[in-house]
């Protein structure tokens, strides 16, 4: 029998002495959720620690991160590839124990927490997507997505307003197999929380149609591994598991203070600890009887084996579907991806459209909904606006008994209304991608990406494929006026590392810009879309293979009926490439030779290698670039001048605007002009 007592001190020792030696971190919430870890990880958790990607296995997710040294202590005790020495190099540079936990640098941690309410926000995406893969992939009594998504998470992410926005969604969608342990200590940094947070918060996720199980004494054991078991047996409803617990736990003096939240608690009271606890060992000092109740490998290895039979037997009658299941998990594109994107690429060049780019991208996603069954599409109640559905998409529903509704050819809905909830939206999707099986995409304003933002920027810090639609993307929206027109959007997105950003001027680049993201695994996107139509721009064969590198040659003076060299260089993108094109022919007519690049992904464009840089925009030229934003980003570029709008904008229509704002070829040209007289 486990002396569960034992095993919860281990954790609390481990996190105090962590803490102790970085001289820096959080030792109170580990040591308040050291019970509830023993409960779940030793009697419920279904995870094999030898891999940790296996696909059936339980997810957890610790939503308040700064408890860090909960999950590392638990990945070290229960058998993952996380020596103890990473633990003693808790928080120091290049270590597997960062401060937050971090998803691809620690074996176990299933996502980056830290900012508070997107891990329970994640872990409503995880469970939508074993909801869904569920419902597509098991047959009968083959059930071969059958796991659970666990988060522990505090009154900090209960505060923050996306875990409103998340819980409502969970209980709308009936995700049974969502179990939440809330450590309800009443603490945070400020001290006691009640003057400030004083919700009555199982009434709230009850009116959100989650199952809340009250008042559960969170260091007893039993009790968590009661409420745990009867969470389980949800057949409609999400569970919240209220566990009443003290931070600190042990501490003689800094127990239910938050002075044990977030700094050391110091030799003398770790002493103290210590004795209080019965916790007879030194630092970093476990027993073996204590590795040997926490040890979960033969466990791991005995569930996988038996899933792995399950799923041997599921692909000899079904082989198409489970070879798909293991594609998709992999997060591997169909063999045949490339053909596909190449004919939707040609087929946009060859109708020549004059269309939205918001259209443009609905088009393209036409033909890839109906190849690839992993694109999950979805919209902030803009869908009209932003054009994501597809025929292939129909709505997701669940039905009373939270059973997904199937199409009548068996199909399940990919389609998600999220309701406006533009931050939930986008961290739910970052959970459905990290759970795999499924490439996210969602859409809104470009302005509202504000709301996003940081969710983006988890995306790209976890190096996930989630891809943003966000329509609406200048002041070409029109009469609704500055509070909708995005100004200073496009630019602030390209400065978040490893986030690729498109805007595409036409049907064939918003179809190659689709082709791109959907390509890069290790890498999230954003689509820049317009509201307006964009005139489709002729391409030459080169300049259709050079789309794909964000930047390329489109228009030289040649193909204006000029004979010489350019003397200049227009870059443009999105809609104002049309303009950058008129201005070129006005320029012509004066004999004055230009080059015209649009670079619809400076971000990409950015990746090349400097030979192709060069040829695209060589350095001897005056380089003007044209953009409906914030100029400030395109001097980077070594631009001679830039027409952009540096300024909120108006409420009229948008040819109105464009005029106001110098968005009109004849200033385009005198730019130029103005341009080559000081390059003399």
């Amino acid at each position: 029998m486990a002396n569960t007592q034992m095993m919860a001190n281990a954790i609390r020792a481990l996190a105090m002495d962590a803490v102790q030696q970085a001289n820096s971190g959080h030792p109170g919430a580990p040591m308040g959720m050291a019970d509830m870890a023993v409960a779940l990880w030793n009697r419920h958790l279904q995870h094999n620690p030898v891999n940790p990607q296996w696909a059936n296995r339980d997810r957890f997710i610790l939503s308040n991160g700064h408890g860090s040294m909960l999950i590392y202590s638990l990945l070290h005790l229960t058998g993952y590839d996380l020596p103890l020495q990473e633990l003693k190099d808790f928080r120091k540079l290049h270590s597997k124990t960062a401060g937050h936990p971090e998803v691809g640098v620690t074996p176990g941690v299933e996502t980056t927490t830290g900012p508070l309410g997107q891990g329970i926000t994640n872990a409503v995406g995880f469970a939508l997507a074993e909801k869904l893969l569920a419902a597509e992939f098991n047959q009968g009594k083959h059930r071969i997505v059958d796991h659970h998504t666990y988060v522990f998470m505090g009154d900090g992410c209960l505060m923050e307003g996306i875990s409103h926005e998340a819980a409502a969604l969970a209980g709308a969608w009936k995700l049974n197999k969502l179990i939440a342990l809330w450590d309800d200590n009443g603490i945070s940094i400020d001290g006691q929380v009640t003057p400030w947070f004083g919700d009555d918060t199982a009434a709230r996720f009850e009116a959100y149609g989650w199952n809340v199980i009250r008042a559960v004494d969170g260091h007893n054991v039993d009790a968590v591994d009661a409420a745990i078991a009867a969470a389980k047996k949800s057949t409609a409803k999400p569970t919240l598991i209220c566990c009443k617990t003290s931070i600190g736990k042990g501490s003689p003096n800094r127990q239910d203070t938050s002075k044990a939240h977030g700094e050391p608690l110091g030799a003398e009271e770790i002493a103290l600890t210590r004795a209080a606890l019965g916790w007879e060992h030194g630092p970093f000092e476990i027993p073996a009887d204590v590795y040997t109740d926490w040890d979960a490998k033969a466990a791991g290895k005995k569930a996988e084996s038996a899933w792995n039979r399950k799923f041997n037997a599921y692909a000899k009658d079904f082989p198409e579907l489970a070879a798909a299941f293991t594609r998709r998990m992999a997060g591997n594109l169909p063999e045949n991806f490339v053909e596909v994107a190449a004919q939707i690429a040609s087929d946009a060049h060859d109708a020549a459209a004059t269309v939205a780019s918001r259209k443009a991208s609905q088009l393209a996603l036409e033909g890839l909904t109906a190849a690839l069954p992993e694109l999950l599409g979805g919209s902030a109640d803009l869908t009209g606006s932003n054009l994501t559905n597809t025929k292939s998409t129909p709505a997701f529903r669940v039905d009373a008994k939270g059973a997904v509704v199937k199409t009548e050819e068996g199909k399940i809905g990919r389609h998600i209304n999220y309701g406006v909830r533009e931050f939930g939206m986008a961290a739910i999707m970052n959970g459905v991608a990290l759970h795999g099986g499924y490439i996210p995409y969602g859409g809104t304003f470009l302005t509202f990406s504000d709301y996003s933002r940081n969710a983006i920027r988890m995306a790209a810090l976890m190096k996930q494929r989630v891809i943003h639609v966000f329509t609406h993307d200048s002041i070409g929206l029109g009469e609704d006026g500055p509070t909708h027109q995005s100004i200073e959007h496009a630019a602030s997105l390209r400065m978040i590392p490893g986030l690729d950003v498109w805007r595409p001027a036409d049907t064939t680049e918003t179809a190659m810009a689709w082709a791109v993201a959907l390509s890069q695994k290790n890498r999230p996107t954003a689509m820049l879309l317009s509201r307006q139509n964009l005139a489709y721009a002729p391409k030459s064969e080169a300049a259709l293979d050079n789309i794909a590198n964000g930047a390329y040659v489109l228009s030289e003076p040649k193909d204006v009926g000029l004979s010489g060299k350019a003397r200049a260089v227009i870059i443009a993108t999105g809609s104002e490439v049309q303009l950058a094109l008129a201005a070129q022919k006005q320029l012509a007519e004066q004999k004055i030779a230009v080059r015209v690049v649009s670079m619809p992904s400076t971000t990409t464009f950015d990746r090349q290698d400097m030979a192709y840089k060069q040829s695209v925009l060589p350095a001897n030229l005056p380089r003007i670039a044209v953009e409906m934003g914030v100029s400030d980003f395109w001097w980077k570029y070594g631009c001679a001048a830039v027409v952009g709008i540096d300024c909120y904008g108006e409420s009229a229509p948008a040819p109105v605007l464009f005029q106001h704002f110098g968005f009109t070829a004849e200033n385009v040209a005198a730019t130029v002009q103005e341009a080559l007289r000081r390059a003399k």
